[in-house]
């Protein structure tokens, strides 16, 4: 497969979008409400630096539909992406934007996956001419749907929601499907 820079530089096959609560860290049913409550897999931690280190870009795609329910605030979760960049970035990796979706799932936005508003955010913020190619990490099919909207490359990892999703759909062909995040970073970068 032939490798395009687009005119940011930035090839699109070097992209990795992550969702964040189930990839990033634990997930719950009860929303991620504070920072206490934000708790990261430290081998998701240390697979975006990984992948950071082997040229990859990774940024974060992800649902918060938490502020429009008024379970927290945007604040709430800038203090939670604040914590989660510092921490990526005290093991020397780097997210090159997080961008999420504060509406409720009746609010009619163009943003919320399974739609690829988010997906496309960070298109235009890293000033990439397509996602074709990209890798799209998620433990949800909306976020599969999300990714292959754009031309994305699907992850599933089975950590958060993944098993269920794996359980509940059995037409996830084209779908890699890997353990957790670090488990799909080791993997990538052997492609290299």
């Amino acid at each position: 497969m032939s490798t395009t820079l687009d005119s940011s530089g930035l090839s699109s096959t070097c992209l990795v979008i992550l969702d964040r609560d189930g990839v990033i860290n634990h997930d719950s049913d009860a929303y991620i409400k504070s920072l206490e409550e934000w708790v990261p897999y430290p081998s998701a931690i240390d697979a975006i630096a990984q992948l950071t280190q082997a040229g990859y870009t990774v940024a974060v795609a992800t649902n918060q539909s938490g502020i429009a329910r008024g379970y927290y605030d945007e604040a709430t979760l800038h203090s939670m992406h604040s914590r989660l960049t510092a921490m990526v970035e005290a093991k020397g990796g780097r997210i090159a934007h997080i961008a999420y979706c504060p509406h409720g799932p009746d609010d009619q936005c163009c943003c919320r996956k399974p739609l690829p508003g988010l997906l496309l955010q960070i298109q235009h913020q890293l000033g990439m001419e397509s996602l074709t190619g990209s890798w799209m990490v998620g433990d949800s099919l909306r976020d599969l749907q999300a990714g292959e909207a754009v031309g994305c490359r699907s992850v599933l990892v089975r950590t958060g929601k993944g098993e269920k999703t794996l359980a509940n759909h059995t037409d996830l062909e084209n779908t890699l499907v890997y353990s957790d995040l670090a488990a799909f970073s080791d993997w990538l970068c052997q492609q290299q």
